[in-house]
């Protein structure tokens, strides 16, 4: 089968699964009133260490500008906290508050959830094995 415009294109089709992935996990957040690029600021934040706002935009893949006003969101609402760098106490690092912890907890069984949609439509195998894949793309193209 010859597949012709965009369906031949790996960024459209790329763009497309992630859409309706991210619009699974959209409704699996909307509980809790989080969206998909919270909760992966909430996630990113999730190890205790700390993180830049340079950190942070690199690991979420934000823009400077729209992570600004997710963190200024998540402050808000008492789910993070700016505070000083560990290792450089001159620079500012956005930390998850214990309400942000609390919070992820309360969202692990829609998120499970949303897993096991993915695995019951794609296969176990085939999601790890797409999983592993992507990486490689995305470590391929980073060089």
């Amino acid at each position: 089968m010859v597949v012709t415009g965009l369906g031949s294109s790996l960024a459209y089709l790329l763009s497309r699964a992630e859409r309706s992935v991210n619009r699974a996990l959209a409704a699996a957040l909307a509980a809790e009133d989080v969206t998909v690029d919270q909760w992966r600021i909430l996630q990113a934040l999730a190890d205790g260490r700390g993180h830049s706002m340079g950190e942070l935009a690199e690991a979420v893949l934000m823009p400077h500008p729209t992570l600004t006003k997710a963190v200024d969101r998540l402050v808000d609402r008492a789910l993070v906290y700016r505070g000083h760098d560990p290792a450089d106490r001159r620079k500012v690092a956005v930390f998850l508050a214990s309400r942000g912890s609390d919070l992820l907890g309360r969202l692990e069984a829609g998120i499970a959830e949303h897993h096991r949609v993915i695995l019951a439509g794609y296969g176990a195998a085939r999601t790890e094995r797409l999983m592993r894949d992507l990486e490689e793309l995305v470590r391929s193209l980073d060089g």
